[in-house]
Formats: structure tokens, sequence, C-alpha cells
């Protein structure tokens, strides 16, 4: 793996960072996929650098926070405290604007907290996890939103079910279904052939069977079979992560067996909401914010080694990789 990060004039040139890992080579460039036994024959897109550079470039000096993404983000759950905390920070360090964090009410004090720029809020719960009664609160921001997260660390009860149905029944702006999210509408998912707005499903392997029992021939055709199915993003996990909208499809390379640790998925979900409060498609959103937390789970890799490396050392190398 090599990195070749310059500073010029204080800003870090993106175009300046390459990798060579396992044999694949991209360097600001899109290459295609071919001869992988753990993908289709047929050629699919690299994520790369190019590719973030080109929906997150040099801010013009007039912005304001209004500008940079509205985020609501609902997550945590009593012994969950770290999934709002983690999704929170990776889009505040991904460049979002202004981010609300709804949590349970038995867990507010904590998350709170833990976070200073986002702002956090309670909402109504059982037993530690959000009920329905939460609707009524979330409805407001829902409808200022510009981009919500749906899922990290949320539990499971059947009031959430219910719940996350009917918050995907009512939004209209992109929203990033993830962890429990996926779990509730696992046994619903008609519901999100009829959602309103954009939505990106970000499943492990666990989860992504829940959402499907069709047979596959490899793992790009399987997620770009779901997504057609579904009408949504799919950014399925693993190594070498497939991002597909069932018509183009990426494959990300970046990312090493250190970041296989629980609340790493919390910071690509947060980094994928930054990305969609920003203005960014969704397949580029998704296959963006791929390649970006797998490349700063490298450059945490090459400080810290695997072993130790931690889904707060991600967060902290987003910077290094961001105009």
């Amino acid at each position: 793996m090599e990195y070749n990060l310059q500073c010029m004039g204080g800003v870090r040139d993106v175009h300046d960072v390459s990798f060579d890992d396992r044999g694949g080579h991209f360097a600001g460039s899109s290459h295609c996929v071919a001869g992988d036994p753990m993908i289709a024959s047929w050629v699919a897109e690299h994520t790369s650098v190019s590719l973030l550079h080109s929906i997150c470039p040099p801010r013009k000096q007039d912005i304001h926070k209004g500008d940079c993404g509205r985020l609501l983000l609902l997550c945590g759950a009593e012994g969950y405290t770290g999934a709002p905390y983690l999704a929170a920070q990776a889009a505040l360090r991904s460049g979002a604007g202004l981010i609300f964090t709804g949590v349970p009410r038995a867990v507010y004090p904590i998350v709170a907290a833990k976070l200073h720029a986002p702002m956090v809020f309670p909402l109504p719960d059982q037993d530690g996890k959000l009920s329905v009664k939460a609707l009524d609160p979330i409805l407001p921001k829902l409808e200022t939103a510009d981009a919500c997260l749906l899922g990290p660390g949320l539990g499971r009860s059947e009031e959430l079910d219910v719940l996350v149905c009917e918050i995907l029944r009512c939004c209209k702006c992109p929203l990033v279904l993830d962890a429990d999210g996926i779990n509730a509408v696992s046994g619903h998912i008609d519901i999100l052939r009829e959602a309103a707005c954009p939505i990106i499903l970000t499943p492990h392997e666990g989860e992504f069977r829940r959402l499907t029992q069709q047979q596959e021939q490899d793992r790009i055709s399987g997620a770009e079979a779901l997504a057609k199915n579904l009408h949504a993003v799919v950014l399925r996990k693993g190594h070498k992560t497939v991002i597909t909208d069932g018509k183009k499809s990426y494959v990300n390379q970046t990312g090493n067996a250190g970041m296989a640790t629980g609340g790493s998925g919390d910071v690509l979900a947060g980094i994928i909401t930054a990305l969609l409060g920003q203005g960014a498609a969704p397949l580029q959103a998704a296959a963006a914010a791929a390649w970006l937390h797998g490349a700063a789970g490298d450059l945490a890799a090459e400080k810290l080694g695997q072993y130790a490396l931690a889904p707060t050392d991600i967060i902290g190398q987003l910077s290094r990789l961001l105009p």
C-alpha cells in the first residue's frame, strides 16, 4: 500500500493519494474489475479518489452551514450508545453543516455528553428503545432534513418495526437504512418499494440474506438483483464492498481486516449521510463514502496496525483525504 499525501497551501490534494493494495492499483481514476472469482465476469467500476473529489470539491469562501447539509440521525438504544456518537462524528468530519441526532430519552444524557457540535435531542422510548410515540417529534425534523440516517444501534422491538416503516412512508429526503433499520423492514420489504424517498441500504451479509432468498452467481449480481427489486441503492458490505443501483455497479478495494470491528459500519453510515446531505446523488454518495471509509481505515492501520484499529481511528483520518 502506497500513500503520497502532499499539502499545498494548507489544503491536502486528494489527487495525490495513491493506493496499491490486493493487486488493484487506482490513483484518481476509474478502472474495471474482471476475472475475480468473487464478482461477476462482466466489468464494474472501481470506487476512486476522483469520484470522491467530484462530489467534494474545494469549498467556496462564502459558504455557510446551511449549504453543507442538514442531517437527521435516528440511532441508539440502551447498550448501544456508541452508534449515534460514531455516526454523528463521522458525518461531522465528512463536512455536514448541521447534524440533529435523535436518541431514546433513556440514553440522551450519555450521548449528549459525548457529542458537542452535533445537536442531540431526546425521543420517547420504551425499554430503552425508540417507541412509536417518537414519530410525532421526528416528523418536523424530517421535513427540513436534507438527508436522514435510520438504524445504527436501534435494537429490536415490535414498536421499532412499526416506527421504521412509518418513517419510510413519510420521508421525502434521501435516507440511509442501516443495521437494525434493515432488520426492522426485513419482514416488510414492500415498504421499501413504496417509499417516496431515495433509499440506500447498507447490509452486511447477514442482513443481506434477510432481505433476499434468491440464489446468486456472485456478489455483484446478487446486490444488483436486490437493488432492482427494492428500487434502492445497495451497498453490500464485506471484502471488496459492492455498491449498485441495479444499473451501474462499483467495487471498492480500499479498507483492511482491522476494520472488522463493531462501530466501523456506524462510521460508514455517517459518511454516506453527510455526502447525501451535501447534494451527492445516492449511488455516487455511497460509492465515494465506501472509498473514503476504507482509505481512512488504511491510513489508520498504517499508523496503528490492524489489531489495534478502532472506529474512532477511522474518523481521525478523514481529514487527510478530504479537501
